[in-house]
């Protein structure tokens, strides 16, 4: 065993001053001030006492003034002071902590400028959270610490006091001190964000790799996990960033998609919205191909929603009507079909989408896509009784291009049939039922 070891596990702290205790009560006396703004002298040596086994635990280089200063008003009863000096010592540490971790790679987890003097100005409780979402403390440590900040800040001596404290509460606040700040980090459960942002920045992610980090983030805690989604957000709409490293971050997501939680969905939908705000938007699109690649479109308003359908609804518009249409429709119509299960049709776009599938399923006066008439006719199947309603009036208004599509053409006729028995006669409303029974016979 080296010496450092035993010189830490021999501390033994002197005994208390035979006459340091009397002085101290003769000095309060002379004051004129109630002898119980002290401990008593019963606390103060049961607190000596307990001192030692927890500064076995501090490493021999973090055992400074400040711990000499927390020794030296326990032993004259000033707890609330020591309480001070205690925490200033874990703060100090805490911040050094996150320096080690790197302050140019917490810049780039939380997306914006992060520098020595960005770290000065943390709050204690901002210098908490961010602790407990880079995994230097866990979540027990984040609760017990922030449960001693409460404590710092109402009974230490940096403010003025709401009460005393005794012995065994200082023990207790020391022991958490210690334990969650400036004791040697154990092993976190979590992740190490540092090899996180290499890999997702490395070479594009084999399926035992993604395997590897998803298992890992599902067994972080949810402060690390909505820090690290929201970071990969913000890599995938980052279009100076290498194509591989935009889908590894998205197939991180993708592999979380069922265990996003709706903090994690909070951060991502903020993340969103402050792109519209700063009008970044080649940002904005990239985030809304994000959404609907997780199929999470549902979490955005209602005009994105819109906007979203209508230009998929227009793409799949144009190369029907372009050449070699029957080739190129397939991927256009599956990618319409997909939006339309994540979330309903926007009553804006409903018109006009009931047109275009409807054209492209009964097909032009060369014929259909073959390929794509599967996705029309899922799409078809899961109408809404107002969709329902549109399509049948479409068929039947002589303004319409469907109606003339189908005028003169029966195979045109045959398909449009073919899709309209596919809907649940139910979901017919009572004022489309006539018209659709003509259609279907």
């Amino acid at each position: 065993m080296s010496n450092e070891v035993d010189n830490i596990n021999d501390l033994i702290l002197p005994a208390l001053p035979k006459r340091t205790l009397p002085a101290i009560s003769e000095l309060v006396s002379t004051l004129n001030i109630p002898s119980n703004i002290l401990a008593q002298k019963e606390e103060i040596e049961a607190a000596w006492s307990a001192l030692s086994r927890e500064l076995k635990i501090i490493p021999i280089d973090l055992r400074n003034e400040l711990i000499a200063k927390m020794c030296v008003a326990v032993s004259v009863g000033l707890f609330d002071g020591a309480l001070n000096y205690i925490w200033n010592a874990a703060i100090l540490q805490l911040r050094q902590k996150i320096r080690n971790f790197g302050l140019a790679v917490v810049a780039d987890i939380i997306r914006k400028d992060f520098e020595e003097n960005h770290l000065l100005e943390l709050q204690d409780s901002q210098l908490l959270e961010l602790c407990l979402k880079l995994n230097i403390i866990d979540e027990d440590g984040y609760f017990f610490l922030d449960q001693c900040r409460s404590m710092r800040n109402n009974f230490s001596a940096a403010h003025p006091a709401k009460g005393t404290i005794n012995d065994r509460e200082f023990i207790m606040f020391l022991n958490r001190c210690v334990r969650y700040a400036l004791a040697e980090s154990g092993s976190l459960k979590g992740i190490n964000i540092g090899k996180f942002i290499s890999a997702i920045k490395g070479t594009r992610f084999k399926q035992q790799q993604l395997d590897f980090w998803k298992e890992r983030l599902l067994q972080t805690h949810d402060a690390q996990r909505q820090l690290v989604i929201g970071m990969v957000h913000g890599i995938y709409c980052d279009s100076a960033v290498a194509e591989q490293n935009r889908l590894n971050s998205l197939d991180i997501c993708c592999a979380l998609r069922d265990n996003l939680s709706n903090s994690v969905k909070l951060i991502l939908i903020n993340n969103h919205t402050e792109y519209v705000a700063k009008g970044l938007t080649e940002k904005h699109t990239a985030s809304s191909q994000f959404f609907e690649k997780l199929g999470l479109l549902s979490l955005l308003n209602q005009s994105e929603q819109h906007s979203i359908f209508y230009r998929a609804v227009e793409r799949l518009w144009n190369i029907h009507n372009n050449i070699n249409n029957f080739y190129n429709e397939p991927p256009f119509a599956e990618y319409l079909l997909e939006l339309s299960k994540q979330i309903a049709i926007p009553e804006t776009v409903q018109e006009n989408l009931v047109k275009v599938i409807a054209c492209c399923t009964v097909g032009n006066g060369y014929g259909v896509s073959n390929a794509a008439v599967t996705y029309y006719h899922q799409i078809i199947q899961s109408f809404s009784p107002k969709e329902i309603a549109i399509l049948v009036r479409l068929s039947t208004d002589s303004n319409s291009i469907l109606f003339h599509r189908l005028k003169n053409d029966s195979r045109a006729q045959k398909r449009l049939k073919a899709a309209l028995l596919l809907i649940d006669p139910n979901s017919v409303p009572k004022i489309s039922k006539n018209e659709y029974d003509k259609l279907i016979r």
